[in-house]
């Protein structure tokens, strides 16, 4: 399961709470927010932030919109590409 890194349990206020390595927060991602959920025996801590978190709701929004058409680049007869306003580029 990679590398093991052991930390210490300490006292935070009333809490408890452990010291991440910066390099193991970088390597996970983690920022300011976390979620933790339990597997067993194990605490699993991972990013709260979610990149294309409401994604599939806007596509669903956009295609009831007729706004879903694909973008492409269509090329020329001589190779060349064309962009939307009809110039040519490589």
């Amino acid at each position: 399961m990679g590398n093991t890194v052991r930390s210490k349990v300490v006292k935070i206020g009333n809490s408890r709470g452990i010291r991440i390595p910066r390099a193991l927060l970088e390597q996970a991602g983690l920022c300011n927010e976390v979620e933790m959920t339990f597997e067993g025996d194990k605490l699993i801590i991972h990013s709260s932030h979610h990149p294309r978190q409401g994604w599939e709701e806007h596509f669903k929004i956009m295609s009831e919109q007729g706004d879903d058409h694909l973008l492409v680049r269509k090329s020329s007869p001589n190779g060349m590409r064309m962009n939307g306003h009809g110039s040519q580029s490589l």
